[in-house]
């Protein structure tokens, strides 16, 4: 899939798939009536199920939307923001995290009002421990004085554990499944590991559902 494929919500945000993700950012907005979401987790069962497409797409609606958006390649398997968004990936979560810069110094403007991007940064030996570790919890205390939003891509939560831990420490998650390719199995247990984390799970993405004018399609559901 092309970039402009990955951003429709950018490159035609009055497309039905763009529509559907605004759904979905409804729904998300409306999901905890006793405190805001404001950060958000997005994983898949296992790989190429469309879970980094989908959280570019969630952190440009809600940016459209006005608020301060950060989006996060927590992906230290195999990070794609930097592809998707044309940045390099020298710096990022990885040397924040290590303490080597400040989460300043790393972020990089988009050329969508509202929307920075944390590329990955250089890929670690011990993603899983990084992601507990203290210096998390002070990113994500820095990051919340900086941003309305912040949107985790993360590897998928079947294949290693750090999207689980990441879990324990957002609002909410959002799980990502490709229609026809995911294994019912694989997303019945990806849900029920998630449903286990201290992180609401908030819903369901099904992806690529074919239509007879589409062949990409978002749908939101609830666990």
């Amino acid at each position: 899939m092309n970039t402009k494929r990955k951003l429709v919500t950018k490159t035609d945000p009055k497309s039905p798939i763009s529509e559907q993700y605004k759904t979905i950012r409804t729904n998300i907005n409306f999901s905890s009536v006793d405190r805001e979401i404001r950060s958000i987790l997005v994983t898949s069962a296992g790989p190429g199920e469309g879970k980094s497409t989908t959280a570019a797409n969630l952190a440009v609606v809600f940016a459209q939307q006005g608020k301060k958006v950060l989006l996060v390649d927590s992906d230290m398997r195999k990070p794609t923001a930097h592809y998707t968004f044309n940045l390099t990936n020298t710096f990022g979560l990885t040397t924040v995290l290590t303490k080597q810069h400040t989460l300043s110094e790393v972020t990089n403007p988009s050329d969508v009002e509202n929307l920075s991007i944390l590329t990955c940064g250089p890929v670690p030996p011990n993603p899983a421990e990084l992601m507990s570790s203290r210096a998390m919890e002070h990113f994500l205390v820095e990051a919340y004085q900086a941003y309305d939003m912040l949107i985790f891509d993360t590897p998928p939560i079947l294949a290693v554990t750090d999207a689980q831990v990441l879990a324990n420490q957002v609002d909410g998650t959002v799980l990502v499944v490709s229609s026809g390719t995911t294994e019912i199995d694989s997303a019945v247990k990806a849900k029920e590991m998630l449903s286990s984390t201290k992180g609401k799970l908030l819903g369901v993405v099904l992806n690529n559902r074919e239509l007879k004018d589409t062949s990409y399609y978002y749908y939101y559901g609830k666990k």
